[in-house]
C-alpha cells in the first residue's frame, strides 16, 4: 500500500492532506472532529493582536451551476474573532493530543517588528510545528494594511518574512496572495527573507454576484455588500499555474510548496504534488461536503498510486514541472485529430453545433438508421479539442495523435516567424 506520508519545511504529517486557514480550523472542537477524520494537518484560523476583529453577518457567498453545485465561494469573513489567549490555550492542547499531526498557525500583523515578532514569539511555546504569514487576504484586513496589502508588495513580504524569522526557531510559511500582476515577485521576496516554503493561493478579489432586488453585491449586509476572497474549484486553474511557476522559476526552484485552490478530490490533490507541492490545502471542500470527504481523498491517491506503481510522494512530486513551457517552447509540427464513437455517440448534436458555429466546421452529419451520425472531416479539423469538451459522454470524442514524420520545431525555429532563428552555416 502506498505511503501517503510528507515533510514539507521540516513539517512532518500521515498525509498531504491539510486544512487551510479559515472557518473550518477556528477552535479546537472543529480541528479535533478533523483530526478523527482523518486529515494529516491544519493551519489554524489566522491570530492577529488583540483586540479581536469583529465580524459582520452574512459573510458568504457563492456561484452555483444549475444544478446547485459549488463552483467557486466568496467570503467577506476577517481573522479569527476569538481572543488570542483562547486560541493559543486551543493550539497546545491540540498539539498535545495530536503529536503526529501538523499543526501550522496562521499570523497577521500591521507592518511592524514589533507586532510580526510578538506574535510569532507568542506562538512558539505551543508547540505548534510551524507558522504561516497571511499576505493573502484581500478584503477587510487589507484596508487597515495587513493581508494583500502586505502580499502585494515584494519589499514588505521580504521584510515580514525576516522579521519573523529572526524571531522564531519555527519553520515560516508565507502564504501568496494571487491578487499581483506576477506571483513570482513576491515568491522570490519570501525566499529573500528566508522563508522555508510558501503557500498559494489565498483567495482571489471578487464580487461573487449581484442581488437584483436587493442591487447590492452578495453577500448583503445591511442592503449594502464589498468585494471578498474568491475561492473552490473555479479558481484551481490559476492555482495550479502561479504554482507551477514557482515550481520551474530558477530563482524559486526547489522552494517548497504548500499548494491551496479549489481542491476537492484526490485527483485534484495529486495534480498539485505533481507540480512539485509536499502538501496540499483545502478549504471550501470541507465546508461544503464536512471533514469526512478526505477518507474518500486518502483512499483515491492510495489507490492511485498502486496503480501507477509509485510507493511514496516522494516517486511522482514536481513529475509534470519539466513539461510545463513557454508556448514558444511547443511542437509546431504535433497533430492530433477528433475521432468520435458512434457507438457511444447519443445524438444530441453539441459537437456539431459548437464546430460549426465556433470552430472549424469540421463534424458532418451523416443519414443514419434511425438517427444522425456524426463523423470528423480530418482536412478542417485542427484538433482544437472543443468538440471532446462539449460532449457529454465519456470517452464519446477522443482526440487521437497523427504520425507526420517532422521533427520537434518550435516557433522560434518555425520558417513563418519572421524573427527565426536562422540555423548555423554548413563550415565551406
Amino acid at each position: 500500500m502506498a505511503d501517503l506520508r510528507g515533510t514539507i519545511a521540516g513539517i512532518k504529517s500521515p498525509n498531504p492532506f491539510w486544512l487551510a486557514s479559515a472557518p473550518p480550523t477556528d477552535k479546537e472542537y472543529n480541528i479535533v472532529r478533523a483530526f478523527k477524520a482523518g486529515w494529516g494537518g491544519v493551519v489554524w484560523k489566522t491570530l492577529g493582536e488583540d483586540p479581536p476583529v469583529v465580524n459582520v453577518s452574512s459573510r458568504y457567498g457563492a456561484l452555483l451551476d444549475s444544478n446547485r453545485t459549488m463552483i467557486g465561494f466568496n467570503n467577506i469573513e476577517l481573522i479569527t474573532d476569538r481572543p488570542l489567549e483562547v486560541n493559543l490555550r486551543e493550539i497546545a492542547a491540540v498539539k498535545k493530543a495530536w503529536p503526529d499531526r501538523a499543526v501550522v498557525v496562521s499570523l497577521m500583523a500591521v507592518m511592524t517588528e514589533e507586532a510580526w515578532a510578538g506574535l510569532a514569539r507568542r506562538v512558539e511555546p505551543t508547540g505548534a510545528d510551524g507558522l504561516e504569514l497571511n499576505f493573502g487576504c484581500p478584503h477587510g484586513m487589507c484596508e487597515r494594511g495587513m493581508g494583500s496589502a502586505i502580499g502585494q508588495v515584494p519589499e514588505m513580504v521580504e521584510q515580514v518574512t525576516r522579521w519573523v524569522k529572526n524571531a522564531t526557531r519555527l519553520p515560516v510559511i508565507v502564504k501568496l496572495t494571487p491578487n499581483i500582476t506576477n506571483v513570482l515577485w513576491s515568491a522570490e521576496a519570501a525566499k529573500r527573507g528566508g522563508a522555508d516554503a510558501v503557500s498559494l493561493i489565498n483567495t482571489i478579489n471578487s464580487i461573487a454576484s449581484v442581488d437584483l432586488d436587493a442591487m447590492a453585491p452578495t453577500p448583503t449586509v445591511g442592503g449594502k455588500g464589498t468585494h471578498g476572497g474568491y475561492c473552490g474549484p473555479a479558481v484551481k486553474p490559476i492555482a495550479l499555474n502561479m504554482v507551477a511557476e514557482i515550481a520551474r522559476n530558477p530563482d524559486t526552484r526547489g522552494l517548497p510548496i504548500s499548494g491551496i485552490g479549489g481542491i476537492g478530490t484526490w485527483r485534484d490533490a495529486a495534480e498539485f504534488l505533481a507540480l512539485g507541492c509536499g502538501s496540499v490545502q483545502v478549504c471550501t471542500a470541507a465546508m461544503t461536503y464536512g471533514f469526512r470527504i478526505v477518507e474518500d481523498m486518502i483512499d483515491g491517491l492510495s489507490a492511485w498510486m498502486d496503480e501507477k506503481g509509485y510507493r511514496t510522494l516522494a516517486d511522482f512530486q514536481g513529475r509534470a514541472v519539466p513539461n510545463v513551457v513557454n508556448w514558444n517552447d511547443l511542437n509546431m509540427n504535433f497533430v492530433t485529430k477528433a475521432r468520435i464513437d458512434k457507438d457511444l455517440c447519443i445524438d444530441c448534436g453539441r459537437c456539431h453545433i459548437a464546430c460549426e458555429d465556433t470552430s472549424h466546421q469540421a463534424i458532418r452529419i451523416l443519414p443514419g438508421d434511425g438517427k444522425r451520425l456524426f463523423e470528423v472531416v480530418d482536412e478542417e479539423c485542427v484538433g482544437c479539442n472543443l468538440c471532446a469538451h462539449v460532449c457529454p459522454v465519456p470517452d464519446c470524442i477522443t482526440m487521437h495523435e497523427q504520425e507526420t514524420g517532422r521533427p520537434y520545431l518550435t516557433w522560434p525555429e518555425h520558417p513563418q516567424n519572421p524573427a527565426r532563428i536562422q540555423p548555423p552555416k554548413a563550415a565551406e
